[in-house]
Formats: C-alpha cells, structure tokens, sequence
C-alpha cells in the first residue's frame, strides 16, 4: 500500500493529464500522474497535428516532442490504469487492481471511447472492466473476454485462474498457456439475461456464460466513480472543471468535444490551476478554523 497522501492524483495518460502535470509541477503541487506511456494511441497514431501552437507534423514527431518536453521538465508518468476512485477522510481514494493511492484532489483525464464496450446496463450484474477487481467472483463459472489489444493476454490468463472456462473474442492471434480458454474468432455484439448476465451474441452465434470481462476498455466514468454526474459518455463539468463532486475535476475529451490535442491542453492546465485554488481555500479555512478553536 502507498501511504503517500498525494495533493492531486491526475488519471490518465494524454495530453490533457500531461497538461495537468506539467502544470502541477510548476505550481507546486505534490502529484501523481496515471495512466498509459506515449501519451495514448490517438496521440501517436494521429496522421498530422494541424490545430497544436507552433508544431508542425504527424503525431509520432509530437510525441516526441513531448518525451524531450517531459524528460527536460522531470514529470513523472506511473503507468498504471485506475479501476475506481472513492471518496474517503483524506479525500479520495484510488484503486489500480490491487495497488491504491490517496490523494486530497483528482483530475480525471481518461479520454473518451469512440467504440466503447456493449452491455453497460449490466454493470455489476456481470459485465466487467476489470480483472483483478472482479475476477475472483466467477471462481468455477463459465466467462467471457472481449480483448481490445493484445497487451490484455494476461489479464484473459488472470481470470482463468478462477473461472471454469473463459471464451476468448479476439480479432488478434493470441496464444494462452491456460487450457480452460477457449479462443473464439468471432466478434461479440452484445450481452443479455433477465438479472445478470446469461449470455454473449456475436456476429455469428450466442454462448451462455455468467460474466463479460472488456479488457484493454476503460471504464465509463460513471462507473469509475460513483455518484458523478455525466451526459451519455461525457463529465458534467463547470467552467473552472470542477464536477458535481467536491474535489474531483475532468479535463479533455472527457468533458465533450472538441476532440483536439489543443482543447485537451488547455483544460488540463485549467484543472490544474483549479485544484490550486481549492486547496488553498481548504487550507485558509482549515487555519481559520484552528484560530477559532483556540480563542474559544
């Protein structure tokens, strides 16, 4: 366990969580970056970045702009992909499968799904976005896992260790040690059941299995932290980024469109300035509140 209590935990990878904790450094704070290195797939596979201030080209020479940018700057990158944030005494609390951190503030900044996964109104009645979370709770039962990269093989593994059998949908040619996976070269389109998941249709067929696992999908933010406010794949937000919940904020794509590397950018640097101001206000009160006591 990390008993570091953090004064900003930026979740996500991109530009609008680089933004964030660039500007955190510079401002100070005590952050901890999350998320996935290269700055995400969108970024460096983007065919030529033509709405960024004075850069010209495709989106491999960004990001190594950025590298030499982050590297000269010491921002650090943990990569890790966080699975739920709670709220607690210190202010939030973060789970990454079976790691968690603690921070005073949070700025989610995990993008949006163009193609996200199917059966969301199944969440917590058997469909998954993580393994390590839930993988346990399907110890001897029949399962499916939807992979979106080939980086996911091993949580597919993982949840072998428990289930009876796991069905595989992969477009990628994947090998698995374990011999209760059973590879299916099919592509799943939705999950349906009465109370919880009974079963996965695919283009070609339908399978009984009591859970779906999307490994390699981030989770909607609803799901990711319960109790906020969202509009279809989207975070509510003010114009200081600050949600319906106290000290969580949202930056980049997240927040709606522009999808663009430039708004992502400024609203990273926003957030960032934002939580800033909230901590100071905290901390004022915090000594008024001191000051009061002991003059009473």
């Amino acid at each position: 366990m990390n008993n570091m209590i953090y004064d900003v935990a930026i979740v996500g990878g991109g530009i609008a969580g680089y933004s964030a904790a660039l500007t955190a450094k510079n401002l100070k704070l005590n952050y901890l970056w999350l998320g996935d290195k290269n700055f995400g797939k969108k970024t460096v596979k983007a065919e030529y970045v033509r709405n960024y201030p004075a850069f010209m080209g495709d989106g491999e020479g960004f990001v190594r702009t950025l590298e030499e940018q982050k590297a000269e700057e010491g921002i650090l990158l943990t990569e890790k992909r966080i699975d739920g944030v709670y709220k607690d005494k210190n202010g939030f609390f973060l789970t990454a499968g079976k790691e968690n951190f603690s921070a005073r503030a949070v700025i989610l900044a995990t993008g949006v799904e163009l193609s996200a996964g199917f059966g969301d109104d199944f969440i917590g009645r058997g469909v998954s976005y993580c393994a390590v979370c839930d993988g346990a709770l399907y110890k001897n039962k029949k399962i499916a896992a939807v992979l979106y990269s080939e980086e996911e093989k091993d949580e597919a593994e993982y949840l072998a260790s428990f289930a009876s059998e796991v069905l595989v949908f992969s477009k990628y040619p994947v090998a698995f040690q374990a011999e209760n996976i059973r590879l299916i070269e099919e592509t799943p389109k939705s999950v349906s059941g009465k109370l919880r998941v009974e079963r996965i249709k695919t283009d070609r067929a339908e399978y009984e299995v009591e859970g779906v696992f999307h490994l390699g999908k981030s989770a909607p933010p609803a799901v990711l932290c319960g109790g906020l406010k969202t509009e279809g794949a989207h975070i509510t937000v003010n114009r200081d980024l600050s949600t319906n919940l106290e000290g969580l904020f949202a930056a980049g794509d997240i927040t709606g469109k522009p999808y663009q590397f430039v708004k992502a950018a400024g609203e990273g640097c926003t957030a960032a300035y934002s939580v800033k101001a909230r901590l100071n206000a905290s901390e004022r009160a915090n000594i008024l509140e001191k000051n009061q006591n002991q003059g009473n």
